[in-house]
């Protein structure tokens, strides 16, 4: 106890800074953390595989429950939505504009699996393996519809968040979808309150509608739902043909079924495609004036950047020198660093923030204008189709097909006679 105790009183207080000490690197080393990566891996290939068998071979859930199950039980609360493929987005923009930052080897398998997977079967991640879809997807019931306006709306969100989130990495400020991320407080039990009640009220949504956080606000899944839109192998309700019982179309929780469509408005071929070349022409004004905006913002944006806040209290630190100094200011005294350094500093981050936030305008303006071209295309349709763009293969759709039905009863007939 008193060599203890010797051992504190010799260790603190510790030395001041100005003392010349120089204190020693220490290293954390995480246990088994290499063979869990690993294991995160191999597991999610291995999902993914499964749901693809499930949807593509068998056209059941049963499987596609049992990965939800196991996505939540592990990926979810064993290992606390970390690494998670949604989040690795802003590490992959990172380390595009940092040769500093390390970027870990399962970050950058996290973000390209799901997407392969996606060009060839399809959004086979978003059925069960991402443990967000995955919890959403267990505790749906009903699935009370959504007007097409309202969701064709909200759908541009996961866009917008999606830029937003690359234009805080590329310029070093913040990681927002980890930030704000409202899942990660009930996989921890535990964080921020705010954010644990937004992920409730979403979950409390997802019984009764499917999927709002994977449709509304996802910005991996309107990331996935590009490559999906152009897999070479896509999803089928039946290989047989349609009846148009509507029951696949009643049955998607994500209005991924889209039923026949004839001209009722009677609107002349000609009629739709002037309408169209409207949008199609105005898509450049749309973006320049969403570039200018978003440039005139730059200066507001850049303020999620520590060094920008940093030149502002250090501003009005020198303008007021009697005023209490701050931490952060008192920080940036003890480090010895001049005002001209924190002036340039500040200097290329805005510069940084004005090419950043107007390319930023130009892509949003891009998604508007997108939306509202595809909202304008009127495609006769004779039977229920699949939108593969929002189709997350989670197989509810299977069981109701009458046709498939027939499919399974056959089927069990040559088990029994087996």
């Amino acid at each position: 106890m008193n060599t203890l105790l010797m051992t504190f009183v010799s260790r603190f207080p510790r030395p001041e800074f100005e003392s010349g000490y120089q204190y020693p690197e220490q290293a954390y080393a995480v246990p088994y953390e290499s063979f869990w990566n690993v294991v995160d891996i191999v597991l999610l290939i291995g999902l993914m595989s499964l749901v693809t068998w499930a949807a593509y071979k068998k056209r059941t859930r049963g499987p596609i429950i049992i990965t939800s199950l196991i996505s939540v039980a592990y990926f979810g609360f064993f290992r606390e939505g970390c690494v998670c493929s949604i989040g690795s987005i802003q590490n992959i923009a990172l380390a595009m504009v940092d040769n500093t930052y390390h970027l870990p080897l399962i970050v950058l398998l996290f973000f390209l699996l799901p997407i392969i997977f996606a060009f060839l079967f399809g959004r086979v991640f978003c059925a069960g393996v991402c443990p967000f879809g995955a919890l959403q997807e267990l505790l749906n019931v009903k699935n009370y519809r959504i007007s097409k306006s309202v969701s064709s709306a909200l759908s541009v969100i996961p866009w917008l968040y999606l830029i937003f989130a690359l234009l805080y990495a590329l310029t070093r400020s913040r990681f927002i979808i980890c930030q704000f991320d409202p899942f990660i407080g009930i996989f921890r039990l535990g964080g921020d309150f705010g954010l644990i009640t937004f992920g409730a009220i979403l979950l409390i949504m997802s019984v009764f509608t499917g999927r709002p956080f994977c449709r509304f606000l996802c910005p991996y899944g309107a990331l996935l739902s590009l490559f999906s839109s152009v897999s070479i192998w896509k999803i089928k309700i039946t290989e047989k043909a349609c009846v148009n019982c509507q029951l696949c179309h009643n049955s998607c929780p994500v209005d991924a079924v889209l039923p026949p469509y004839q001209n009722k408005d009677n609107e002349g071929r000609n009629q739709g495609v002037v309408r169209i070349l409207k949008y199609a022409v105005g898509l450049p004004l749309i973006m320049l004036i969403g570039a200018l905006l978003m440039r005139m913002s730059s200066n507001n944006l850049s303020y999620a950047h520590k060094e920008v806040r940093l030149y502002e209290l250090v501003q009005i630190q020198e303008a007021h020198p009697d005023n209490e100094m701050l931490p952060e200011v008192e920080a940036f005294y003890a480090q010895g660093r001049t005002l001209e350094e924190l002036q340039q500093n500040y200097d290329a981050i805005q510069k940084e923030f004005s090419i950043y936030s107007t390319i930023a305008g130009a892509l949003i303006g891009l998604v508007i204008g997108l939306k509202l071209i595809n909202l304008s295309v009127k495609r006769t349709r004779k039977e229920y189709e699949i939108d593969h763009r929002y189709c997350v293969a989670c197989g509810k759709c299977f069981s109701y097909c009458p046709q498939n039905k027939g499919v399974l009863i056959q089927r069990n007939k040559i088990n029994n006679a087996l």
